[in-house]
């Protein structure tokens, strides 16, 4: 028994295969517009035969996104960037592809939409990433005033962008920046608890209501980086980089991350964004009121970062973590 159809636009990145996960769960059928539809096949097997579906379009071109609307009884949305690359862009992305899709949702009469945005999303931020999520959430309620705009903090999972990364680095190198001395704050949530709570409002239908999805533990930058050494069992050194001299490595890493297939290890921006603590506000719901007890890292964590010990699961920890 199907519930409808919903649009997942950033179905097949690191968060949106949950949320496709999650939406299959709670019996909707589901769409996931893709540039190359055929490089989704995994997506094919996380529901039942012809539960998901793959089209191909392209948030430059609004005929293939309202294309892919066609039909459908609700909308998530959560395209987005961490770092720029060509055409793809914080504005084209964050603001334009929000316009787009928020655009074309209403032209259909779809207001139960769930658009993923970010702690600290602000249009005055001056982080281009902050600034752009601040003003894609705004042309969203411009549009449709029932979507809920969820904020999740850093989130961690299999295959994420933090702890992963870091890890990978800590296999090459014998040290490790602290920017800005490790001291921003974050409250790292699941990706899984993430996509549930996206299915919970979606599954209720939205009403125009904001949530941050913090995880239930607040650690600095340096805490967590200690936390992922601990986890893969290595020692390396932990360097605080003062803010003005981390600028110079985010445009180093520019300048890397312009050779092709090249991700660069931190740009500018990111600096900027690290100003800022990465913690719920407070003033707004989060998984609790949707039912949720978020996973801590703790808990998830050190299991998907085994294959970064060195012997991978295989591996004996040289001492207990207490006398390090």
């Amino acid at each position: 028994m199907h519930n409808g159809l919903v649009t997942v636009f950033g179905g097949s990145g690191f968060v949106g295969k949950q949320v496709v996960r999650a939406l299959v769960r709670d019996g909707w059928r589901v769409r996931v517009p893709m540039r190359s539809p055929h490089l989704g096949h995994e997506l094919r097997v996380l529901g039942s035969v012809g539960q998901v579906q793959l089209v191909q379009a392209n948030l430059r071109f609004p005929a293939s996104v309202e294309a892919a609307l066609d039909g459908a009884d609700a909308c998530v949305n959560l395209v987005a960037l961490l770092y720029e690359s060509g055409r793809q862009t914080f504005e084209s992305l964050h603001v334009d592809g929000a316009h787009t899709i928020a655009a074309a949702c209403a032209a259909r009469g779809i207001t139960n939409m769930a658009h993923i945005s970010a702690i600290g999303a602000d249009p005055d931020a001056k982080s281009d990433y902050a600034r752009t999520k601040g003003e894609g959430e705004a042309v969203i309620l411009g549009h449709l005033p029932t979507a809920d705009i969820m904020r999740p903090s850093i989130i961690f999972g299999e295959g994420d962008g933090f702890f992963t990364r870091f890890a990978s680095m800590a296999q090459l190198s014998p040290a490790l920046p602290l920017i800005g001395g490790g001291k921003t704050k974050f409250q790292p949530a699941y990706v899984c608890d993430v996509a549930d709570a996206v299915a919970a409002v979606i599954k209720r239908g939205t009403s125009g209501q904001i949530y941050e999805l913090a995880g239930s533990q607040t650690y600095s930058f340096e805490q967590l980086m200690r936390f992922m050494l601990d986890a893969i069992d290595r020692r390396r050194l932990l360097l605080p980089v003062p803010w003005f001299a981390a600028m110079p490595m985010g445009l180093a890493g520019e300048i890397a991350g312009a050779v092709p297939f090249v991700e660069p290890f931190l740009t500018r921006d990111q600096v900027e964004n690290l100003k800022v603590d990465n913690v719920a506000s407070g003033d707004y719901p989060g998984f609790s009121d949707l039912g949720i007890t978020p996973d801590t890292i703790e808990a998830i964590v050190p299991d998907y970062l085994e294959r970064f010990r060195k012997y991978g699961q295989f591996h004996e920890d040289r001492a207990p973590k207490s006398s390090r």
